[in-house]
């Protein structure tokens, strides 16, 4: 029982809690527009998306460059195929969400059949904001 003294709430923990909020967003609006002043000069010494760093005093300013092929899905099985090449495809197997609950909702499918096959993930959020007095 001790511990739930320990998850009191009080006023001002809200307002502590609100405020650092507030500063938070203020502080990454900020640094949003840092950044876009500083991609500009990257962009205007060393080219747009291109690697480069510029020194003042003891801080370095460095842009890296992080680059990620991904495969045009369509195109290229369209390729493969068109190759020959169907060994180098996935068959991927996945249930259709959407016509399972219509099955379920037209009576095709029972849902109690589906038990074990279904996994729910859930986050938490905290919100705290002011409240709109009339």
């Amino acid at each position: 029982m001790g511990k739930k003294s320990s998850y009191r709430i009080t006023e001002l923990m809200l307002n502590e809690y609100y405020d650092l909020s507030q500063k938070k967003k203020d502080i990454e609006n900020q640094m949003e527009q840092l950044q876009k002043v500083f991609h500009g000069f990257l962009d205007h010494q060393f080219g747009e998306n291109e690697k480069g760093e510029f020194v003042i005093n003891n801080l370095k300013l460095e842009r890296i460059i992080r680059k990620k092929e991904k495969f045009n899905d369509a195109e290229t099985v369209s390729k493969l195929e068109e190759l020959k090449l169907t060994d180098l495809v996935q068959v991927i197997k996945k249930p259709d969400g959407d016509k399972i609950k219509s099955a379920i909702n037209l009576g095709l499918l029972n849902e109690k059949d589906l038990d074990g096959c279904i996994s729910i993930n859930s986050s938490q959020a905290i919100y705290v904001k002011p409240v709109k007095t009339k």
